[in-house]
């Protein structure tokens, strides 16, 4: 094990202990938890999701986790966002006009159109766009997809990996510390694995440079 603690944050969303055990094999010690105060001990923040936008965005702030995230980031400590965990980093949502999502990215959430089987549901080829060290060894490979709504940034600097599905939607995003990935890391075998393991042992390589500093 890493000694690296990832917190899942346990908002009603699906997916929840699907992400604690493959954050665990990737060397984790996670858990699940709808306590902030435990939440903000950890290392790790983990924003899993499968569900309705509006519905997790009201539950996530009902938790009282949107302070939680924006002191979070505010202080540069790593999140990671899960398909509708993503999505809600994000304004605003065709699948909910009402609701709102954290605004941590520039953007609005777009149902998929009409002309392509809806959900996008399946193995697919993510491309990397730009360099960043989640992504390594990442292009050309295939990911797991489970969504109808995809993310339509307002900044395209934000965008690491797109998915070429439909109109082509981004699949991995970062901002600050926070990164997103549209596709199921915990659901894409080996590739997936191996991208929470690479996040894990950055997580605790910041970790000690950290306690060197202090």
């Amino acid at each position: 094990m890493t000694g690296v603690t990832a917190a899942v944050l346990d908002y009603e969303a699906g997916n929840v202990r699907s992400a604690q055990r493959a954050l665990q094999r990737a060397g984790a010690e996670a858990f699940v938890t709808g306590d902030t105060a435990a939440a903000a001990r950890a290392d790790l923040l983990v924003v899993p999701g499968v569900g309705h936008f509006g519905q997790c965005a009201r539950h996530f702030r009902e938790a009282g986790f949107e302070v939680l995230v924006r002191q979070w980031l505010d202080d540069e400590r790593p999140l990671l966002g899960i398909c509708v965990g993503m999505q809600i980093l994000y304004a605003t949502s065709d699948e909910d006009a009402d609701a709102e999502g954290l605004g941590v990215l520039p953007g609005h959430v777009r149902r998929l159109p009409g002309d392509v089987v809806v959900p996008h549901m399946g193995w697919d080829v993510v491309r990397v766009v730009r360099d960043d060290p989640a992504v390594t060894d990442l292009d050309g490979r295939r990911c797991y997809f489970t969504h109808s709504y995809y993310a339509d940034p307002a900044d395209d600097a934000h965008v690491i990996a797109v998915c070429d599905y439909g109109p082509g939607f981004p699949c991995v995003v970062r901002t600050g510390s926070a990164l997103g990935l549209q596709f199921h890391p915990e659901k894409s075998s080996d590739v997936g694995a191996r991208m929470l393991r690479t996040l894990v042992a950055a997580v605790a390589d910041g970790r000690a440079t950290a306690a060197v500093r202090q």
